[in-house]
């Protein structure tokens, strides 16, 4: 109970990683959408895409964005690299496709924007293709 109730972190690693892992794959699940035509040309059809030079591109990049980006993020590839991906594509969503209102309506592609955020500045842990490939793996 005392280590529960202490300011210091528990399993922060693995804890870090396990959420890693949770919004990559949101994220995936989400991008998988890119390969279903018919909700695909549904998306290209709201009225906030039909202002852009191409709906169907747009909606085509943004999906793609959310699987490419859970991909690397579940990973732990490229992670950096993927949070602004997945921030910059939210924020789109946030401020383009929905109405703004993070604090209510826009809550749940806003909070992958601070999850983004999360990842950007602590890395993606030495259970990841990062810390594999650049040796960290083996220090922590």
């Amino acid at each position: 109970m005392k280590k529960f109730f202490s300011t210091e972190g528990i399993l922060q690693e693995s804890g870090l990683t396990l959420i890693r892992l949770i919004v990559g794959l949101f994220l995936v699940y989400h991008g998988w959408e890119v390969f279903d035509a018919t909700k695909m040309n549904e998306y290209a059809a709201w009225d906030n895409f039909k202002q852009d030079f191409s709906p169907t591109f747009m909606v085509y990049l943004g999906k793609g964005s959310e699987l490419v980006a859970g991909l690397l993020l579940t990973t732990g590839l490229l992670t950096r690299l993927s949070c602004l991906l997945i921030i910059g594509t939210m924020l789109y969503i946030t401020f383009f496709v929905g109405h703004g209102k993070f604090w209510y309506e826009d809550q749940h592609p806003f909070l992958f924007v601070l999850l983004a955020m999360v990842f950007f500045f602590t890395g993606p842990g030495k259970w990841s293709l990062d810390a594999l490939l650049t040796g960290n793996r083996l220090k922590s």
